[in-house]
């Protein structure tokens, strides 16, 4: 089939679809076990619906028309997604309240799956560019944006908690659609989430991903972002796009009064300020409050502890014995931070572990390398249902394991304890689901493998003692260090520390998957009027933040009154 009978088939299949949306008979458009992922086009909610009978029901009076293909958009072809051979259609459609925009797979000539997006909304898209024409005696660019982000005679609409990319992706967004945004962060500079962190870090999934909106990274860039040069990006980026960032500042508290929130700010200088924000966006990231476990005897023990997140380098211990608790990709860096530096150490094992190369890891987001310009990479990202993005991931699992067999096999052979049985579906879903247990291999597991770096089995200790850490069989593992790669509570437990047990378990959970197989509390409403969350990876956040500001916007404009309603 050529492209032209492709452009035939998407188009019947469009016609249809709309006549079916008419009618509601939508047996003759879906196949029976098909999903359907709407993204705020047929009401204000992100929500996937599974199965002929639920997508009709779901899909009762909406309003949206004129679905046809885009000709700014990549055309339809026929590929391969989870093992199903489809034609891959991206489409436009006249949403109730904006543009929209979608993607269908068909096969056989009806929806495998379909996605509906709202791409902009009427009336309240981007902000007109402002006039910053000379006008002598009066306040020039620089006087205007002072005043802006000082915020000496006004609140801001919406107080972003976080200033790393989920909290600059959210704000730039806000800031497009002319929402007033402070973001806040306790760092002392812009960058700091990122440039304080260990000292060998780079970013694990290539450039081309990872880019902020508006403002994609240059073409110059390496293949992976040092820490230190994405932190320095940051603070460009603030600049570039006008955001209002009060840095050494940190949320104390605060409490929903009315139709806003009265919150506490402590600012850098320790003055005190309250804000009356209508909404708070949670932009602390899934690794925020430190999990620091109790472990026996840690109290007896003489040596240093110190939380991953707190690691910077290892040179002062060099020559000296180190253990590492915890086998995610922060524990690996570090550990093999510490061997680079001249340190004796072994890391604590306390469960399995999946294990990916650093090139094989890349293959979840083969979409981005298919050539496509990336606004279409991000919508066919995101039309990838749960129960499709399931099976994807366990296929490309089962594809990377046998190419990194070799090594599974070196780690296996010292006692490594694996996570890449038949069926997992590999780092990215327990990214997902709880935000750590793998590793990407950049040369850990390799020392690992040839015992340069120790393995202790967490079943075989029995307790720390001041010299170290004493196993059940009497033998002491002597250390000085101890660094607890622990990971981070959930995001919850970040609103309980800073607005109280009530508001925290009114919203419940953040991140992992709800009974519709959407990420809970994520870039949608919570059950708590007014506060919001965002997360996840630089692609995540450049995605989502377009369909959060959107939400957001909508209350501002008066389009929603309640949480989903409008």
């Amino acid at each position: 089939m050529n492209a032209m009978d492709h452009t035939a088939s998407a188009t019947a299949w469009l016609g249809a679809f709309e006549a079916a949306l008419a009618s509601g008979d939508l047996g003759a458009v879906f196949q029976p076990d098909g999903h359907w992922r709407d993204l705020l086009a047929f009401g204000w909610d992100i929500r996937t619906t599974s199965g002929t009978a639920a997508i009709a029901k779901a899909l009762q009076g909406a309003r949206a028309k004129n679905f046809r293909l885009d000709p700014a958009r990549s055309a339809p072809r026929r590929v391969q997604r989870a093992g199903v051979d489809c034609l891959e259609v991206i489409f436009a459609f006249d949403a109730e309240h904006g543009a929209g925009s979608g993607v269908a797979r068909l096969v056989e000539g009806r929806a495998w799956t379909l996605l509906t997006a709202l791409e902009e909304m009427t009336g309240q898209g981007q902000v007109e560019l402002p006039d910053y024409s000379r006008e002598f005696g009066g306040e020039n660019w620089l006087d205007k944006r002072n005043r802006a982000r000082a915020y000496e005679d006004r609140d801001p609409a919406v107080l972003v908690v976080g200033g790393g990319q989920a909290g600059l992706s959210i704000a730039a967004r806000l800031g497009q659609m002319g929402v007033d945004t402070l973001i806040v962060d306790r760092a002392a500079r812009i960058g700091d989430n990122w440039r304080k962190r260990y000292h060998a870090l780079t970013l694990h999934n290539e450039t081309s991903v990872n880019h902020l909106p508006y403002l994609p990274f240059p073409d110059t860039w390496p293949v992976f972002i040092p820490k230190d040069k994405l932190a320095n990006w940051f603070e460009f980026y603030v600049e570039a796009m006008e955001l209002n960032f009060w840095t050494g500042t940190e949320l104390v508290s605060g409490q929903r009064v009315g139709d806003a929130w009265e919150v506490m700010l402590k600012r850098a200088d320790g003055s005190m300020r309250v804000m009356r924000p209508r909404h708070i966006v949670f932009a602390t990231g899934v690794s925020s409050i430190p999990i620091r476990p109790k472990l026996p005897g840690l109290e007896d023990f003489a040596g240093t502890v110190m939380h991953s997140g707190e690691y910077v380098a290892g040179h002062e211990w060099k020559g000296r014995p180190a253990l590492v608790l915890g086998t995610g990709n922060s524990g690996h860096d570090v550990a093999q931070d510490l061997h680079a530096s001249g340190a004796k150490v072994s890391m604590i094992q306390r469960s399995p572990t999946y294990i990916v190369s650093l090139a094989e890891a890349q293959r979840v987001y083969a979409i981005y390398t298919e050539g496509l310009p990336i606004r279409d990479c991000d919508l066919l990202a995101t039309a990838m249902p749960y129960p499709v993005l399931c099976e994807a991931y366990r296929r490309a699992t089962t594809h990377s394991r046998k190419l990194d067999q070799p090594l599974l096999d070196s780690l296996a052979a010292v006692g490594f304890r694996l996570d890449n049985d038949e069926g997992s579906m590999g780092f990215q879903m327990k990214y997902l689901e709880r935000g750590g247990g793998y590793y990407f291999n950049v040369g850990c597991s390799d020392l690992i493998a040839r015992r340069e770096i120790g393995l202790v089995h967490d079943a075989d200790v029995d307790r720390f003692v001041p010299e170290g850490l004493r196993m059940k069989d009497g033998r002491v593992v002597p250390t000085e260090l101890l660094v607890l790669a622990t990971g981070y509570k959930n995001q919850q437990e970040t609103v309980r520390a800073y607005l109280g047990d009530a508001v925290a378990e009114r919203a419940g959970p953040v991140w992992g998957f709800d009974e519709g197989g959407e990420l809970r509390n994520m870039w949608r409403p919570t059950a708590q009027e007014g506060l919001w969350f965002t997360a996840g990876s630089l692609a995540q956040c450049r995605i989502y933040s377009k369909f959060l500001a959107m939400q957001i916007k909508a209350r501002e404009a008066g389009l929603v009154t309640s949480r989903g309603a409008g």
